[in-house]
C-alpha cells in the first residue's frame, strides 16, 4: 500500500487553525451568529421543494406525503431552528391555496425540522443510521399529527393513507388505533425516503458550503460564533 492516508480529523483540525490564523491576521473577522444569505435560501429552497412534493403526494394519491424533504433538508444543514420555517411557510402557503389540512398539520412538519436538525447534529446519517434516524425522527410528529388527525378529521384527510385507516376502523383497533398505527407506517415510510435524499444530498455538497449553510462561516468569509 502506497502512501500515507490522510485522517479527516487532521484536516479538520488543520482547517480550524488556518481559520484562527486569518482570524488573527485581520483577513476574516468573527461575528455574533446570525443568518446569512445562504440560510435564506437554502429555506426558500426548502419551501419550494416542500410545495412541489407535496402535490405530487396529492395529486397521485400517496399513501406517503412527500412535503417534509425541504425541512429534513434545512434542518439537517442549517440546525434544528431553521429546520422549523420551511414546513410553517410551505403548509400555510398550501393551506390557503390547495389543501386546507396542510394548515392544521404545519405544526407536525414543524416538530419533524426540529428533531431532524438535532439528529443530524448529533449523528452522521449515513446508509446504517437512515432506518434509526428516520424513527426518532418520525415518533414525536405522529404522535401529534394522529392526535390532529383523530381530533379535528377522524382519519379523513386529504391523503392517500385516509383509505387505510377507513379499511382498518372496521377491525378490532378501532378509529383511533387504526388512526395511529396508519399514521406511524405512512410517516415512518415518509421519513425514509426524505433521510435518504437528504443524507445524499449532505454528502455531494462540499465542506466550505456545508460551513455557510449551517451558519458557522457567513457569507462575507466572516466566522461566525454563538452569542450564548
Amino acid at each position: 500500500m502506497g502512501g500515507r492516508r490522510t485522517d479527516t480529523s487532521e484536516l479538520s483540525v488543520e482547517k480550524n487553525l488556518l481559520l484562527k490564523r486569518a482570524y488573527f491576521n485581520g483577513e476574516i473577522t468573527m461575528t455574533k451568529r446570525k443568518i446569512n444569505t445562504w440560510q435564506i435560501c437554502l429555506v426558500a429552497l426548502a419551501v419550494g421543494i416542500n410545495i412541489v412534493g407535496g402535490q405530487i403526494a396529492l395529486f397521485l394519491k400517496l399513501p406517503v406525503y412527500l412535503d417534509s424533504i425541504g425541512t429534513i433538508l434545512t434542518g439537517a444543514l442549517a440546525g434544528p431552528w431553521l429546520g422549523m420555517i420551511p414546513n410553517l411557510i410551505s403548509g400555510i402557503f398550501m393551506g390557503m391555496t390547495v389543501d386546507i389540512y396542510s394548515l392544521y398539520f404545519a405544526p407536525v412538519g414543524m416538530i419533524t425540522g426540529f428533531v431532524s436538525g438535532w439528529i443530524f447534529r448529533k449523528i452522521s446519517v449515513k446508509k446504517a443510521w437512515i432506518l434509526p434516524a428516520a424513527a426518532v425522527i418520525t415518533v414525536p410528529g405522529t404522535i401529534v399529527s394522529a392526535l390532529i388527525n383523530a381530533a379535528l378529521f377522524g382519519g379523513v384527510t386529504s391523503s392517500g393513507s385516509s383509505l387505510l385507516v377507513q379499511l382498518l376502523a372496521g377491525t378490532p383497533l378501532g378509529l383511533t388505533g387504526s388512526i395511529f398505527a396508519v399514521q406511524f407506517f405512512t410517516d415512518y415510510l415518509d421519513r425514509c425516503i426524505s433521510v435518504f435524499l437528504v443524507s445524499i444530498c449532505t454528502v455531494s455538497l462540499g465542506s466550505e458550503i456545508r460551513q455557510k449553510l449551517s451558519g458557522r462561516i457567513g457569507g462575507n468569509g466572516t466566522i461566525q460564533q454563538d452569542h450564548r
